[in-house]
């Protein structure tokens, strides 16, 4: 079953951007994966094509307008009535692993990138898309947070990486709470690092053991709110 796509955004040559190449690329051309591109500027009003305006009440930049967006969205869902509608917005849950690999179980998804200052409220009040996040961070607009979102979503999918057991231990080390270990490959010495002799031994309970101690020292240090269990509430 192909993974469907569509990203409503006022830059649409963007797209599919880096998504089209490497293995993401390779998925897109053997359908594993689609993507429609739906430019929100057509739904503009005027012959400017205007999709923003100032906000009420003051404030510094622009908002994009709700009539504009609104139109947009509902050509979207007129055609895909069983999509699952999210927003990148910097004030959404924090995407992870675990968002990834349920979004992937939805045959659609639709994506709203904003720009500006953001997207008129009455749109989210009326809509009620899952707002998503890729980091405390500022873009410019929601187009290359959406890139991420789809990179992480494409790479689950069957048949795109060739190793599916990758996929998996890093799926695993993640939902486990924990990043993912050191890696190494030839040579045995690059300068003056060694390989680690665990991992030349053949023992495979012992490169295991290794390799999770590894993991949890890495976390430890770098996130260690990971070991705390905290991850996002599953969204419906």
């Amino acid at each position: 079953m192909t993974f469907n796509i569509t990203v409503l955004t006022i830059f649409p040559e963007m797209f599919p951007g880096f998504l089209n190449y490497s293995l993401a690329g390779k998925a897109l051309k053997k359908k594993i994966w689609d993507l429609e591109v739906v430019n929100v500027r057509s739904f503009a009003k005027d012959k400017h094509s205007t999709v923003d305006d100032v906000p009420y009440g003051g404030g510094a930049g622009m908002i994009m307008r709700s009539d504009v967006i609104g139109d947009a969205v509902d050509s979207v869902l007129s055609a895909h009535k069983d999509t699952k509608f999210l927003y990148m917005t910097p004030s959404g849950t924090k995407f992870d692993q675990s968002i990834a690999n349920e979004l992937i179980e939805f045959s659609h998804i639709t994506i709203l990138c904003g720009r500006f200052e953001g997207i008129d409220q009455r749109v989210i009040d009326e809509y009620t898309p899952y707002e998503l996040s890729v980091g405390d961070y500022i873009l410019s607009g929601g187009e290359p947070a959406a890139m991420v979102v789809l990179d992480t979503c494409i790479r689950l999918l069957p048949g795109v990486v060739n190793n599916s057991d990758s996929v998996t231990e890093e799926s695993f080390n993640y939902s486990s709470g924990m990043l993912e270990y050191p890696q190494y490959t030839k040579p045995k010495q690059w300068r003056e690092h060694k390989v680690p002799e665990v991992l030349l031994s053949g023992n495979h309970k012992k490169i295991s053991d290794w390799r999770q101690e590894q993991s949890q020292v890495i976390t430890r240090k770098r996130r260690p709110e990971l070991l705390n269990g905290e991850i996002n509430d599953k969204f419906t």
